[in-house]
């Protein structure tokens, strides 16, 4: 998978989630993918200050992008 195919899949995994977290108040955005092995993201709006947003970010987010690809080993949130 090149580099663009990583960050267009990467983008369709966080489209699929993108909808329970703006339900909650919340939003994410792509910041940057390291090396095709790391992902950073930024969680947004109410996810920001939520308790369980480390339990998203793994259970959620990382699982839902390595569905789509799986050599990302890592999704970590940036803190603004």
């Amino acid at each position: 998978m090149t580099s663009e195919q990583i960050r267009i899949n990467v983008e369709k995994a966080l489209e699929e989630i993108r909808p329970f977290l703006q339900s909650d108040g919340g939003n994410i955005s792509l910041l940057s993918i390291e090396d095709d092995k790391l992902v950073k993201v930024q969680l947004e709006g109410a996810c920001t200050n939520c308790s369980v947003n480390q339990m998203t970010l793994k259970s959620g987010v990382e699982m839902t992008i390595k569905k789509y690809v799986p050599q990302i080993e890592q999704v970590i949130n940036v803190v603004a």
